[in-house]
């Protein structure tokens, strides 16, 4: 579904479950900005729960890297106001969710120079036009 993602030379994944330390099992390099998908394994199924970005284009037309980049993005970004360390441990127990896949691409990087939102954009209009709604952690294009 999201073959366009294959020509990304820097990617990776990792996998985090409720009793996991983010910090031990995340992989996902700094200094660079990217997009990523978070699977749940849940009920013997693996569902697409969410598509993000870390990164943005600056008001000059460079890219906007976050601080620690896509790694950043993991370990000190928030989820509703709560660090993602501790609101996907508690969402998953709440959504009887066994594990979090989470594929991650660096686009903006020392490889690749493509900007992460308009890919978002892109990978969820797909997502949408193939299923009739965005990932279920999604809540706008």
């Amino acid at each position: 579904m999201f073959d366009e993602l294959k020509k990304y030379r820097e990617n990776g994944h990792f996998i985090f479950k409720p009793d996991d330390k983010l910090s031990a099992v995340c992989n996902a390099p700094k200094a660079c900005s990217g997009i990523y998908l978070i699977y749940a394994l849940e009920n013997g199924k693996v569902n697409l729960v969410y598509i993000g970005i870390s990164g943005k284009e600056g008001p000059d037309g460079e890219i906007k890297h976050r601080k620690d980049g896509l790694r950043g993005r993991f370990l000190s970004g928030k989820t509703e106001g709560v660090l993602r360390k501790n609101y996907w441990p508690q969402k998953m127990i709440e959504e009887n969710i066994e594990a979090l896949d989470i594929y991650w691409y660096v686009t903006h990087g020392e490889f690749d120079y493509d900007f992460p939102r308009g890919l978002e954009v892109g990978l969820l209009k797909n997502y949408g036009a193939i299923y009739g709604t965005l990932p279920r952690w999604n809540r706008r294009i």
